[in-house]
């Protein structure tokens, strides 16, 4: 499952512990290509684009198909990465005793925040209505946040169980 209670303390810039965190949530987007799958997709694409190249080795044919093929693998190659790239997003929730604080790292360095009292956050599953199904948002504070909604639609209802499980109940 692409995320993780961290149940030690994380760790600021500096390297220091911060205080009474209690625990920690990592949420990063599915990836369904590794490296090695990646290498593997590149290599037999190479592959299969230079079978037909065989049959017009010595003749001026091949150089009028080599910068298509060439291309193609290009490409393939450079749109998966810029897909890989778009997926370096990473949301942090971290839980204290006194507040709550959700992170969003994006891929291009960006980043927002949202800090609320945890007695007042509420953990909201919208089963349709959302842009997605299955809609987890916090609410507290001044404004409505979304988290997970890169999840597929089981993992966003586990989410909201383990969040439910893991804020203070109100009374």
């Amino acid at each position: 499952m692409p995320y993780q209670w961290i149940p030690t303390p994380p760790r600021d810039a500096g390297g220091a512990a911060r205080s009474a965190a209690r625990e920690a949530l990592r949420l990063w987007p599915h990836r369904s290509m590794t490296n090695r799958g990646f290498a593997i997709f590149i290599g037999a694409s190479f592959a299969l684009i230079c079978m037909p190249l065989i049959a017009v080795l010595g003749s001026p044919v091949l150089w009028g198909l080599l910068p298509f093929m060439v291309g193609t693998l290009w490409l393939a190659w450079s749109m998966i990465r810029w897909k890989d790239r778009q997926m370096e997003l990473v949301e942090e929730l971290t839980l204290w005793d006194d507040r709550v604080a959700l992170v969003r790292r994006e891929a291009r360095g960006g980043e927002r925040r949202w800090e609320a009292n945890p007695y007042w956050v509420q953990v909201r599953l919208h089963d349709k209505g959302g842009p997605v199904e299955n809609y987890v948002t916090l609410e507290g504070g001044d404004r409505k946040v979304e988290i997970g909604a890169f999840l597929s639609p089981e993992e966003r209802a586990a989410l909201f169980d383990d969040l439910s499980r893991r804020l203070p109940a109100r009374p």
